[in-house]
């Protein structure tokens, strides 16, 4: 970073993304602030022992004013928003309170105490779009406005269909411009949160940004979270001999993206004045279907275990998404690390962590109970 005296406040600075930004800025000589509510669910032994000491920690909440207004004191000028609430929960009202109303929270309490602080970069999701856009056999493109319907699903119909004919679409590269048709709450939430950060930053003139991130992995990732982080998940059942639950047939696509290339992209926006007041997709570009990730961690484990394809699937679900990152990318932004570089990786960090458990057998019967997951026929 350039300006090695400048005051950062890193909401979410326990987790995943927000550690590793963390070190990134007190390896650069920065101040830094972490916020975190070390949320039972993902940090269920309290704060975690990577947690830089060179920053300060408080342990607070963003749905709380008072604990904005202790972050956002002694002269924060940057704000990396990471804090957020996410995954497949039955929790449906605590993605808006977390992600939307806490977000709201922070443009309040710095309007109402004039604190001078000059960009805020706050983390989206690739959950705004909905569907992916498809291209039909004769090129026709398609942004589907719904997601596929439940009878179709229940039918073990996974792909999604033409409106006229009923064949099965070509997934294409999702850029920012397309139309954002979201439907799920933590799509909603998220879509909430970026739309008033922005408009209340052009209000309050200060320059903000929003990252829609891939599928982020990496070192740190929760291991007790049963409902986020597939990377975790799958790892967490494959080293306790259990065959990883794959919902659907295992085709659908994701991008995934190592955490080292999203600090890049927070710390690049950041930094870079042509990025004020826009959206930027960051992710690789590369679809990775389920069945290829578990394959690959399995290989990396050394366990010769497949995975469970029970014919279940998650009516939020998406069939295929894959980012179009070029707009990121022209202001210099560049994917380093391969997924096979990332998850061996990954594979070396979670196999020095003491007695990893599994967690999420016992969270799947809830998520049943709740409708969460479904039967097909």
């Amino acid at each position: 970073m350039s300006n090695k005296k400048s005051h950062y406040l890193v909401t979410g600075g326990a987790g995943l993304i927000g550690s590793h930004l963390v070190d990134a800025l007190v390896e650069s000589g920065a101040k830094v602030t972490i916020l975190d509510n070390l949320d039972a669910q993902t940090h269920p032994n309290g704060k975690p022992a990577w947690i830089n000491p060179k920053a300060t920690f408080i342990h607070g909440d963003c749905r709380k004013r008072e604990d904005w207004e202790r972050a956002l004191s002694d002269g924060v000028e940057y704000v990396f928003h990471q804090a957020a609430f996410g995954g497949f929960t039955p929790q449906l009202s605590l993605y808006m309170d977390s992600n939307a109303s806490g977000t709201a929270l922070m443009f309040e309490v710095i309007r109402d105490k004039q604190l001078p602080v000059k960009k805020i970069v706050v983390a989206s999701s690739q959950a705004v779009y909905g569907e992916s856009g498809y291209q039909s056999e004769k090129g026709e493109q398609f942004f589907p406005a719904t997601l596929r319907p439940l009878g179709q699903l229940q039918e073990n119909k996974w792909e999604m269909q033409h409106p006229s004919t009923g064949k099965a679409l070509k997934p294409i590269l999702n850029p920012e411009n397309r139309p954002l048709n979201t439907e799920t709450i933590y799509g909603v939430s998220k879509l909430a949160e970026e739309k008033l950060s922005i408009g209340m930053g052009r209000q309050f003139g200060i320059p903000v940004v929003a990252l829609r991130y891939a599928v982020t992995y990496g070192p740190r990732q929760s291991l007790f979270n049963p409902y986020t982080g597939v990377v975790s998940i799958f790892s967490t059942q494959l080293l306790n001999d259990i065959a990883p639950v794959v919902y659907e047939d295992g085709e659908q696509t994701r991008d995934f993206l190592y955490v080292s290339d999203n600090v890049a992209a927070n710390i690049l926006v950041m930094q870079n004045e042509a990025a004020n007041y826009q959206v930027f997709n960051v992710g690789r570009g590369e679809p990775v279907n389920v069945n290829r990730l578990v394959n690959l961690l399995a290989r990396y484990y050394q366990k010769n275990i497949a995975p469970q394809l029970t014919g279940e699937y998650r009516p939020g679900d998406v069939r295929h998404f894959v980012h179009d990152a070029s707009k990121i990318r022209a202001l210099g932004w560049q994917p380093r690390v391969t997924l096979e570089d990332g998850l061996a990786q990954y594979v070396q960090w979670i196999t020095q962590q003491d007695n990893v458990q599994e967690y999420f057998s016992a969270a799947r019967d809830k998520m049943r109970r709740s409708g969460i997951v479904r039967s097909s026929a």
